[in-house]
């Protein structure tokens, strides 16, 4: 299988806050975030296995620092570490005062997608090359945290085996 370097699955998209997209606080709602975060770290998994991609898991989002009204919002995603068939992805999300100049990371992600054949079935994708700095720490701890989301997954699969659907009107 080939190999990609973590700089082509780069992706970076900007906004403006708007009125619309915030809370009662004037700040954007996380959900919005998360919708963004969703959208740019699906267009890097996919820019890194040019095949379509799924979310598998949302791995984390931490809020970090809110992002006001009439300030921008910059996401950046890549691909940081690749197993046979899925792609960590990390978002970083930087709010910048327009106005000022001044900017900070508000929140960062980390995604996990799997690649699709043409029948929806899970493909094999490149390996990642880290080269920055920041790519190469990614990547090494990495495997750590796909220990940590293993573990995660394997809870979630008990808890929904557990209490799985109940009706509405049932005691928990």
């Amino acid at each position: 299988m080939e190999q990609k370097y973590v700089r082509e699955s780069r992706t970076v998209k900007s906004s403006v806050v708007l009125p619309p997209d915030t809370n009662n606080h004037g700040t954007l709602f996380g959900g919005k975030l998360m919708a963004y975060i969703d959208d740019v770290a699906a267009i890097s998994a996919i820019r890194h296995a040019r095949k379509n991609v799924v979310t598998a898991s949302t791995d984390s989002v931490d809020f970090l620092q809110p992002i006001k009204l009439g300030h921008s919002v910059c996401l950046e995603s890549f691909v940081t570490w690749t197993k046979t068939t899925s792609m960590e992805v990390f978002v970083k999300v930087i709010a910048e005062n327009l106005l000022s100049g001044e900017r900070k990371v508000c929140a960062v992600s980390f995604l996990t997608f799997v690649a699709l054949d043409e029948e929806g079935k899970p493909s094999p994708v490149p390996k990642a090359i880290p080269e920055t700095p920041e790519e190469k720490w990614l990547n090494e701890h990495a495997p750590e945290r796909a220990v940590a989301r293993k573990k995660r997954r394997e809870e979630s699969k008990k808890l929904a085996k557990e209490f799985g659907v109940k009706k509405p009107w049932d005691p928990m």
